[in-house]
């Protein structure tokens, strides 16, 4: 199914901070921002600055991507737009400013090379494998006019082998990859990349070349509801939701399982454009994991090693792109019903948990994190459709979406993936909604039409008395889907389904 695959090895293991470093001095050199849009701890741009007298600045909306979105009113590429606006003003104010193009990224940053008479490129390592084949179709073609790419590692703390067990081989269990995440970790790790040391070596490109950057609309995308929805984008907008969260992180472990309250950072979208630095956010919540009081902080660090940890799974088994981890489970034989599918993309399963968290997502491009356990759970265990249907679904429509985390979590509750839910371990939407959202706040806000019901009822309408559904207006079935499936029907055909592709 997956096409996936790593560039040869003399493209895919570019060269380490320290390498390019020591390397030779340019004369011109053109940092191409990607997934780090922000002019601060900018490993990329920190050592372009240290070893050229005049860098350059560029970004790519990328066509091979924007092109095969399904929709033209997508929220990421607004969110995007926003924060790619944001940085160029913030390089101008450096002296320099950002060349953008909306063009194939593989073909527009050799040409920007050449027009700018830049010996390098440098930019910041992406572990996705469509990405590595990008990069490297990138440094043959600067090879092929005398120049070079040079990647740095930036949006992880380890990444590719930096953290291998003691055979020698890549961490299948998040536990111990943890354990020895915590045990590697030096100040030096957490370092930022200084830029305002060398602000004076940013240069303006000549108006024939810089342009202007193109509208929305000129890139054939509309604007969403992203300001009616109050999203922060651009590095003003990590700031301010990180100064925010600094307040509430003691209560993180606590608040975090609860879609209702305010218990996320909601930094996810900035950790995936890199409007924020993760050495930035890590540092403060090791050094807040240390206090006394610090199980809140290092209950969110675990949040953050788990991103690496799916990070390093792509990394190093790009297979999981379109396969199961665990090639047992490649054979699962899902009935795949296309009606169930649709009910739930819709959210209109007949459970107000889940519906409410896709009717969160169709809304607003985000889903709290134990709703997304919740509804992938349900998708695969409950209504038996495959979990790659699902995982396409999320990222199609989450603004946050990363292609690691994403196949991480969807496998996870699949029970595909590395040190997943087991398979006989099957979530109860009635029993996780009367756990996570006592008091239905969180299904009224998304799921109006069961409002009306009392906090012991609204979990599961379908069992209210028929009298008091006809009295409060919420008879199933005419008011509200009756549920789709019976839970407990379902986990028995879905312990059937993975006994028999374990061949049990």
């Amino acid at each position: 199914m997956s096409t996936a695959r790593r560039p040869a090895d003399k493209h895919r293991r570019a060269p380490h901070a320290a390498a390019a470093a020591a390397g030779p001095r340019h004369d011109r050199t053109l940092v191409w921002f990607r997934r780090d849009l922000r002019d601060f701890d900018h490993a990329a741009l920190h050592h372009a600055l240290a070893n050229s007298r005049a860098v350059y600045a560029a970004f790519v909306f990328d066509r091979e991507i924007l092109d095969a979105l399904p929709s033209r009113h997508d929220r990421r590429v607004e969110f995007l737009w926003e924060s790619v606006r944001e940085l160029d003003a913030a390089l101008r104010e450096r002296g320099g400013g950002l060349i953008v193009r909306h063009a194939a990224a593989r073909s527009a940053i050799p040409r920007l090379a050449v027009e700018l008479a830049a010996e390098a490129v440098y930019c910041n390592h992406d572990y996705e494998p469509a990405a590595c084949d990008r990069d490297a179709a990138v440094a043959h073609e600067l090879a092929q006019s005398g120049r070079s790419l040079f990647t740095f590692k930036d949006q992880v703390i380890f990444e590719r082998d930096e953290l291998l067990t003691g055979a020698g081989k890549p961490y299948s269990v998040f536990t111990p990859y943890r354990n020895a995440w915590l045990k590697a970790l030096t100040p030096g790790h957490l370092a930022a990349h200084p830029v305002a040391p060398h602000a004076q070596a940013l240069a303006r490109a000549p108006a024939a070349v810089a342009g202007t950057l193109p509208s929305l609309e000129a890139m054939g995308f509309a604007r969403t509801n992203l300001a009616a929805l109050a999203v922060r984008t651009g590095m003003s907008g990590a700031a301010a939701l990180f100064a925010d969260f600094r307040d509430r992180i003691d209560a993180y472990r606590e608040a975090r399982d609860y879609p209702a309250v305010k218990g996320p950072s909601y930094l996810s979208v900035h950790l995936r454009f890199g409007t924020v630095s993760v050495r930035e956010l890590a540092a403060y919540a090791h050094a807040c994991s240390l206090e006394q009081d610090g199980a809140g902080a290092a209950t969110w660090l675990s949040e953050l090693i788990w991103r690496e940890f799916y990070a390093q799974i792509l990394w190093h088994h790009p297979r999981v792109v379109g396969h199961a981890f665990k090639p047992e489970y490649d054979g699962l034989a899902f009935p795949d019903d296309r009606g169930r599918f649709d009910a739930w993309c819709r959210g209109q399963t007949g459970y107000p948990i889940v519906d409410a968290a896709m009717r969160q997502l169709n809304t607003t491009g985000y889903m709290h994190n134990r709703l997304r356990m919740i509804a992938a759970s349900f998708l695969v265990k409950d209504l038996l459709v495959d979990w790659r249907r699902g995982e396409k679904y999320f990222a199609d429509t989450l603004i946050d979406f990363d292609l690691a985390s994403n196949n991480g979590g969807w496998q996870w509750a699949a029970s595909t993936g590395c040190d997943a839910q087991p398979y006989f371990r099957i979530f109860n939407p009635v029993t996780q909604s009367e756990r996570f959202d006592p008091d239905g706040r969180f299904i009224r806000r998304y799921v109006p039409e069961v409002a009306a019901l009392a906090a012991k009822e609204i979990h599961a309408p379908w069992r209210v008395a028929p009298a008091v559904q006809q009295a409060k207006g919420v008879v199933v079935g005419r008011d509200y889907p009756a549920p789709i499936v019976d839970h407990a029907d379902a986990r028995r055909e879905a312990l059937a389904l993975f006994a028999a592709a374990r061949g049990g």
